[in-house]
């Protein structure tokens, strides 16, 4: 086990529920650190997808000698993939990274609380969903919390930890240690929507499509005035391209309905663009192009 792990004993086996990109970044940032991982998926089809793309994503950081291949297998190692829920079971976390639907994460976690053992903290990596609501559908509201990573989860820094009015603190400092422990840089937030990182990025998102939209500046402005302007690494559009249009579109919709502010309320474009199918970077079109 590794000497991270190791120090840190409240967390031996993690379990993520999804394996898609978000989940298998996840999966595979978990099983670097040293930790054991059950990762699932709805079938097998879906799972050696998610599988093949970890691999994929080791390879590229073995080419890169960001990693050896000794630690790419060793890595590999770690994961086993399953499509049986009762895998879980021996997890002391585990991880929901299913697709941002309340219901469906209700079920999920309805389910994980009858397999898992009385003291496994159950997590959901949500970008803005209620995680009160989630909790609800547990007998064990005080090991519910949110840990909503970054894309690429491998390469990101960040990690949001969303506490409910009833998560415990030793549920949240034991997922902050285990954060920690992942190399992440951890801050702490309520259970609000959009959290502290959406809710702030979503409005200047869909104030700069509002300003391609009207014909105020190109894209390409846009986004250099913004990066050369304000010193970020990339622009509005092209950061909209690499979340995902309809990911954007949740997140906005999911706060407006909350706040009902016209900050948050989505662009005609943006609903058009999402409706056609230009997702961004996962589908090859956005606001810009991708190979």
């Amino acid at each position: 086990m590794d000497e991270k792990v190791a120090a840190f004993k409240e967390i031996r086996k993690v379990g993520v529920v999804g394996c898609g990109q978000m989940g298998g970044g996840i999966t595979q940032v978990c099983a670097q650190s040293g930790y054991p991982v059950a990762v699932s998926e709805i079938n097998d089809e879906l799972l050696q997808r998610g599988l093949a793309s970890i691999d994929a994503s080791l390879t590229k950081s073995v080419q890169k000698e960001k990693i050896t291949q000794q630690d790419k297998d060793t890595t590999m190692t770690r994961i086993k993939g399953t499509t049986d829920i009762t895998d879980f079971g021996d997890c002391d976390l585990v991880i929901e990274a299913a697709v941002e639907n309340l219901d469906l994460k209700k079920k999920i976690f309805g389910e994980m609380d009858k397999v898992c053992r009385e003291h496994t903290i159950l997590a959901t990596n949500t970008s803005c969903l209620s995680i009160t609501g989630m909790a609800k559908a547990t007998k064990r509201p005080e090991k519910v919390l949110g840990m909503h990573f970054f894309n690429p989860v491998p390469v990101m820094k960040l990690l949001e930890i969303v506490r409910t009015a009833k998560t415990s603190e030793e549920t949240l400092d034991t997922a902050k240690k285990f954060g920690q422990s992942l190399g992440k840089t951890i801050v702490i937030v309520q259970d609000s929507p959009g959290f502290i990182v959406n809710r702030l990025m979503a409005p200047q998102i869909l104030n700069a499509i509002r300003m391609l939209e009207s014909g105020i500046a190109t894209k390409e402005d846009i986004d250099t005035g913004m990066t050369l302007g304000l010193n970020y690494p990339m622009g509005p559009l092209a950061l909209a391209d690499l979340v995902g249009l309809d990911t954007l579109l949740f997140i906005a919709n999911g706060i407006y309905d909350e706040f009902r502010e016209a900050q948050y309320a989505a662009p005609t474009l943006l609903k058009e663009m999402v409706a056609d199918g230009r997702l961004g970077r996962k589908t090859g079109k956005g606001f810009y192009e991708y190979m």
